[in-house]
């Protein structure tokens, strides 16, 4: 299901990223245009070193555009001082990566209890219990990341993500490491959290199978958006 009649959570105006100048310029990106609803999941898809990447970056506020403006909440926060932009992202987003980024020396529970309280939430290890049950881990919340399956990992990545309740969650190749279970597995709890929650979803990937997820796909060619395609299912 779709929620094209929501306003966008967040959005990309003619965005375009360039690193160097004159001969050695080369464009990550140029006029993107992309926008975020709430309760979608919203995939990324092109080839290596098309863009996918940094365009996700500029959207979660890691990366500053050469042009163009990126809007949180209606609001065109491109201009904005460096220093106003750390509350913004923790607030907005939610970010879920390939590697997990787990601390291996504290165990799931510490993991996601550690992030929610750098974003200054209370009650930092009540929710994070609630939030690793909500994902499924109620029985291996003391369990150190060398004794969890791939797939526990990234339910883990997904919980610490939910910490300061966010209202997206940016995914960078988040199932690239795993199995096509697991990976199927990870996608159908995604797919829950943007249906049930009203989140939305964003997920770079290679994997075309994770379309069965999915609300629409922006494919991104040569450092261009070239489409957004509505998936049939979820028009």
């Amino acid at each position: 299901m779709t929620h094209s009649s929501s306003a966008p959570l967040a959005s990309l105006a003619r965005i375009g990223k360039t690193y160097g100048d004159g001969d050695t310029e080369v464009v990550a990106l140029a006029d993107a245009d992309l926008s975020i609803n709430p309760g979608e999941i919203l995939l990324i898809e092109g080839p290596s070193g098309s863009g996918k990447t940094t365009l996700i970056s500029i959207l979660g506020l890691l990366l500053k555009p050469s042009r163009g403006s990126v809007f949180v909440g209606g609001r065109d926060v491109t201009a904005l001082p460096e220093r106003a932009l750390p509350k913004i992202r923790a607030e907005t987003f939610g970010f879920v990566f390939q590697g997990f980024n787990l601390f291996p020396a504290l165990t799931a529970l510490e993991n996601v209890a550690l992030a929610i309280r750098m974003k200054g939430g209370r009650h930092p290890e009540h929710e994070a219990r609630r939030l690793l049950a909500a994902v499924g881990l109620e029985t291996r919340m003391h369990h150190l990341p060398a004794n969890l399956s791939g797939g526990q990992k990234q339910r883990v990545a997904i919980a610490r993500a939910l910490g300061g309740n966010p209202p997206i969650i940016l995914g960078d190749e988040p199932t690239a490491a795993l199995d096509t279970k697991t990976a199927l597995g990870v996608m159908d709890l995604l797919r829950t959290l943007a249906t049930e929650q009203g989140r939305a979803v964003v997920v770079v990937t290679h994997d075309p199978r994770l379309e069965r997820f999915a609300d629409r796909v922006a494919r991104v060619e040569d450092g261009r958006v070239i489409a957004i395609d509505t998936l049939a299912h979820a028009a």
